[in-house]
């Protein structure tokens, strides 16, 4: 047995302004909030090259950019979905669209376009979270409504040439997806299984031996956004739990983060000066919260080489 994860408290490093709220019924959360009324669902959190960080508002279509001092502008407002969002080594800002496939934000105009709306001229379920590997593949997460009971989720690799690769179709509800430091593990969390995956990347470019790495339990939702630090800890934000976990890449608990504003903490980013906060999306409330963790988030493709 493991002993308890030390418990580590979050404070609020920003809340969405109330200039940017306007509490409403949307298609969104008629399918994934039983038709609540809300004012924001802000998700995919990623840090620019300045200290910045993006956040997309996902039933309105919104990306905010926030400054280091935690300043909100609106960046994009266009006609989607955006779920996740990972900034690009030449600055290009690549979006996952629930509703319209890949997406690139330009940050200079505000301009949303597409980069890859179907496979085989089939559209995609509903695409969750991505994350660049050294290369420049864009490894990314088709979730739409799969669950337990429809367990055909799927995790993708599109290769800086342009192929797309289906890496495995069967998965119950894919959503954050991390690498490991070396690239030869690819974490995909499997929200409705409550567990996240651990995907063995092969040279020929395959998986085999696909395993459950980390089985949670409780909560309201389960496992969502991911990160992985220098050392290859794995922080899982735990949806509906409130609290961001952070595990051993042997899968030994080691902290529990906890929320301070609400359970809906859905996913995570590294940054600041020395790249040891970590930053929680706390969806219900529209807040940002931070935390200070002793090693380092692992540096993102936009800030390699």
């Amino acid at each position: 047995m493991f002993a308890p994860p030390a418990v580590i408290e979050t404070e609020v490093f920003a809340r969405l302004p109330d200039r940017f709220r306007d509490k409403r019924r949307t298609a969104w959360a008629d399918a994934n909030k039983a038709g609540e009324e809300i004012d924001s669902f802000l998700e995919g959190p990623s840090f620019d090259r300045d200290g910045n960080l993006y956040v997309v508002d996902i039933p309105f279509g919104r990306v905010f950019r926030v400054s280091p001092a935690g300043d909100f502008t609106l960046a994009a407002e266009y006609d989607g979905e955006p779920n996740g969002l990972k900034i690009h080594r030449d600055g290009r800002i690549f979006i996952a669209d629930y509703r319209n496939g890949l997406m690139h934000l330009d940050p200079a105009s505000g301009d949303v376009t597409p980069i890859l709306e179907r496979r085989h001229s089939e559209r995609f379920k509903g695409p969750n979270d991505l994350i660049f590997d050294r290369d420049g593949d864009l490894y990314f997460t088709d979730q739409g409504q799969t669950g337990m009971h429809d367990q055909t989720g799927r995790v993708y690799r599109l290769r800086a040439g342009g192929q797309l690769d289906l890496l495995v179709g069967t998965v119950p509800s894919p959503n954050g997806i991390a690498l490991n430091p070396a690239e030869t593990v690819l974490y995909v969390a499997a929200t409705r299984g409550n567990c996240v995956w651990r995907l063995p990347l092969h040279k020929d470019g395959g998986t085999s031996k696909v395993g459950v790495f980390i089985q949670l339990s409780g909560g309201l939702g389960g496992p969502d956004g991911l990160a992985v630090d220098a050392a290859g800890n794995l922080a899982i934000a735990h949806a509906g739990f409130g609290t961001v976990w952070l595990f051993s890449p042997l899968g030994e608990p080691i902290y529990r983060l906890k929320s301070c504003a609400g359970l809906m903490t859905t996913n995570v980013a590294y940054g600041g000066p020395d790249g040891r906060t970590l930053f929680i999306t706390e969806s219900d409330s529209g807040t940002i919260l931070k935390a200070t963790l002793p090693t380092p988030g692992l540096a993102m493709f936009s800030q390699r080489g």
